[in-house]
């Protein structure tokens, strides 16, 4: 009968990623707090908490801000030996008291590979980092 209830409300059954434990994640990729990023939010600077491919979580007055709301998020990266500027449109889909959160719009492959770019330099540095 709860299966019904949740297929009615279209829930769907996802399992988390970090070993197969049953609990069920709304999540599609895990968040990265580690990488140095800055943000723009419709073109004015604002702190980001965390990201993902997914999309974004910023400090920032969540007030004039509706759910739903379309905005041009630009992120900056900076990487061992380069700078990398990703813009994309998303979707307001969360508030909280001193933040709130936006989903990116589906990516486009160069997007995609810009993203795996940046993940790929820190897997690198935290690696020579170990070594020495």
């Amino acid at each position: 009968m709860l299966q019904t209830i949740m297929s009615a409300l279209s829930f769907k059954k996802s399992y988390s990623s970090d070993g197969g434990d049953g609990f069920s994640s709304r999540r599609s990729h895990p968040r990265r707090t580690c990488d140095q990023c800055i943000g723009f939010i419709n073109g004015k600077a604002h702190p980001i908490l965390d990201w993902s491919p997914g999309g974004v979580k910023v400090f920032g007055d969540p007030r004039p801000i509706a759910l739903g709301d379309q905005m041009e998020v630009e992120m900056k990266f900076h990487l061992r030996e380069s700078l990398i500027q990703i813009k994309h449109t998303a979707t307001v889909v969360r508030k909280m008291s001193e933040s709130y959160s936006l989903q990116f719009e589906p990516l486009t492959q160069d997007i995609r590979k810009t993203f795996q770019n940046v993940i790929d330099d820190f897997n690198a540095r935290e690696f020579a980092g170990s070594q020495a």
